[in-house]
């Protein structure tokens, strides 16, 4: 199988379900930044050395290739389709995660500034990454095309659960939050 098909040499592509779209509509915009995310995931995996959250990265990663799917698919088709679905547990999950490092975490008194690791800063990049798919299926909220609300309540979460991460990985690494200290 060639991955190059020509079809979208004029700018259009297809969803799941045959309904061809500019590649410059929102559902492809949307999409596209869940899968740039799920690429900084996949490099904050490559840069974290605990098992334990490459293990959640994983599942992370594969919880984004569900919110793509959806993403992808014309809703009006979809219910003839098979596309998997996010669970209430899944949600859950992130936030029991953020529970426990927080457990361990010193509360924050500030904004934080990203850096001090590279596994630091590639949870915060996927954090905002994650904001903007967020925002990007809101705006298709907003357009009245449907996207799946368990969709933006899972990136809502995720990208709380990159913040903590992002601190949590500091607290394992030695390297303390960097206050943010503004000018006055």
């Amino acid at each position: 199988m060639k991955i190059y098909t020509k079809a979208g040499d004029l700018g259009s592509t297809s969803l799941i379900g045959g309904t061809r779209v500019p590649k410059s509509h929102i559902r492809i915009e949307s999409y596209g930044t869940v899968d740039e995310l799920n690429s900084f995931i996949g490099l904050l995996s490559d840069l974290v050395t605990d098992a334990e959250i490459k293990i959640v990265l994983k599942e992370v990663q594969d919880r984004l290739f569900t919110v793509g799917s959806s993403l992808a698919c014309d809703p009006d088709k979809e219910p003839s389709l098979k596309i998997p679905d996010l669970k209430e547990e899944d949600i859950t999950y992130l936030e029991s995660l953020m529970d426990k490092m927080n457990e361990v975490l010193e509360p924050m008194k500030s904004f934080i500034l990203p850096g001090g690791h590279q596994a630091i800063s590639t949870a915060h990049i996927a954090r905002c990454v994650c904001r903007r798919a967020e925002r990007w299926c809101v705006n298709l909220q907003e357009e009245d095309l449907f996207v799946e609300p368990m969709v933006i309540k899972y990136l809502n979460r995720l990208s709380d659960y990159l913040f903590v991460l992002s601190r949590y990985i500091g607290h394992l690494n030695g390297v303390p939050d960097s206050p943010w200290k503004p000018r006055v």
